[in-house]
């Protein structure tokens, strides 16, 4: 198989619909957006590890929003591993590629090298937030965080919060392809039942872990059968098959679901991408007075702020930040100034 057939599908995700199961799904692949979101630091094993399976849950869940602007998913604990973010953008226009990024806050002395990575971010929360940009109300969904992975976390938010059950299949790590270097990849099969459930089983409790809901708790009858029989399927899907390079993803769909009629759909292309700019942190510097700016100034004079996604470093002039501001950005005396 030539390089150019095992890269086509990189960076991508495939929507798909099993026709006979009343079931959707995504097929994601990321090769280049994972390798450029994990360059931008130097983090320990276990914050790679769940950082690379938040960003490839990103790619899957943001794909399947209609999204004019940003999905992020949020993870937050008590433990070592203290956040993790993503945010996945919507693309500009249509052909144009979603954007991915992503960042993690840890203790790096309470890491234990040794211990699951899931299990250092301690008792906390998972969820997913939706802006759909200016003039709207930006959406938030919250569930604990339980059984044991961010893909289970995933797929108890969909339960609890939404009502959808949801699967997620993932694999990621660094791979060696023949004459290439060690690179990042990752690979994911996303399931969900449509439509939603009614609203009396949202109000009851689940047999999940603390009474989260799970699709059992959900389905019943012949889409309790579809849904079981669509996971038995995925359940023979191999680490190699998700993460590729040589098997397409329309091919591992025929291979896993030919009898539930699969049909695919225009695949979304991804890309890493961060939106900072000197101007944004501007604006997010706009509320401070020149009190609180003085007490960001270094002793060189300047105020400094580094992105956490992508680490662009940028520096100001004091008297340009803030809603006392003397300066313009460009140096010269602001008009409304009272010097």
């Amino acid at each position: 198989m030539s390089k150019l057939s095992q890269i086509a599908w990189d960076d991508t995700v495939l929507p798909f619909q099993l026709d006979r199961s009343d079931i959707r799904g995504r097929v994601a692949r990321l090769d280049g957006v994972l390798e450029n979101v994990l360059s931008q630091h130097d983090y320990p094993r276990a914050v790679e590890m769940l950082v690379a399976e938040a960003a490839l849950l990103t790619a899957l869940i943001g794909q399947t929003v209609k999204l004019r602007w940003k999905l992020s998913l949020q993870i937050r604990g008590n433990g070592p591993i203290r956040i993790i973010a993503t945010d996945y953008y919507a693309p500009a226009k249509e052909g144009a590629p979603a954007r991915i990024r992503a960042w993690a806050s840890f203790d790096a002395e309470a890491l234990d090298p040794a211990a699951d990575p899931f299990g250092q971010i301690g008792q906390g929360y998972f969820a997913i937030l939706i802006d759909q940009g200016k003039g709207t109300t930006p959406y938030q969904g919250i569930t604990p965080l339980a059984a044991g992975s961010l893909r289970a976390c995933a797929e108890a938010y969909f339960a609890q919060s939404e009502q959808l059950p949801t699967r997620f299949e993932l694999s990621f790590g660094r791979s060696v392809l023949p004459g290439q270097a060690e690179t990042w990849r990752a690979g994911g099969v996303m399931l969900q039942h449509m439509p939603p459930a009614s609203p009396s089983v949202a109000a009851s409790e689940g047999s999940g872990d603390g009474g989260l809901l799970t699709p059992d708790d959900i389905l019943d009858g012949e889409e309790g059968e579809n849904w079981a029989r669509a996971n038995i399927l995925l359940d023979t899907v191999e680490d190699m098959e998700l993460i590729g390079p040589t098997v397409q993803p329309t091919e591992l769909l025929v291979r896993l679901f030919h009898e539930e009629a699969p049909r695919v759909f225009d695949p979304q292309r991804v890309e890493f991408g961060c939106t900072c700019s000197a101007d944004r942190v501007r604006q997010s510097l706009s509320i401070y007075s020149a009190r609180d700016i003085a007490h960001m100034t270094t002793d060189e004079g300047i105020v400094t702020a580094d992105c956490q996604f992508c680490g662009a470093h940028y520096e100001f002039d004091p008297l340009t930040l803030g809603f006392e501001a003397q300066k313009n950005p460009d140096g010269s005396p602001r008009e409304d100034s009272d010097g």
